[in-house]
């Protein structure tokens, strides 16, 4: 499959970039490439393209990368969206500190399941603490 995509060239910098039809799987640091259609310098912000050319590849079957793609729009060859070639964001999975387990042994942990829910009535909390109470009383 056919790509359009960028090629840097120019110093180190200093960039500039052909603006190629190449095979997708080749590198685009490789140098090969099937036809040059355009150069763009991000410095100056000068581009050319060939719109014939580029025409006739996307014709053919040629995809453009996302940058490409952008510069193609905004150039007016495709009545297209812009694409979002921003990576997307990862959230790191934070893992968990000791301390909570540490506060589950002190009794703090303990408290928590206590805590009254809206379905629960205060009244059942009150007799369940009585009822646990009167247990050890009757085991004497």
């Amino acid at each position: 499959m056919l790509k359009i995509r960028m090629q840097r060239s120019g110093r180190i910098n200093q960039p500039s970039f052909r603006i190629v039809v190449t095979e997708h799987t080749s590198s685009p640091k490789a140098g090969k490439y099937v036809e040059r259609v355009g150069f763009y310098n991000p410095s100056s912000k000068e581009r050319t393209l060939v719109e014939d050319r580029i025409k006739y590849w996307m014709s053919v079957g040629a995809k453009p990368s996302g940058t490409v793609h952008n510069m193609l729009v905004s150039a007016g060859l495709l009545n297209a969206k812009k694409i979002n070639v921003l990576p997307k964001k990862t959230v790191a999975k934070v893992e968990e500190p000791a301390a909570p387990a540490a506060a589950e042994s002190s009794g703090e942990a303990q408290e928590a399941p206590t805590a009254v829910s809206d379905e629960e009535p205060k009244a059942d909390l009150s007799s369940e603490a009585s009822a646990k109470e009167e247990t050890p009383e009757e085991a004497k």
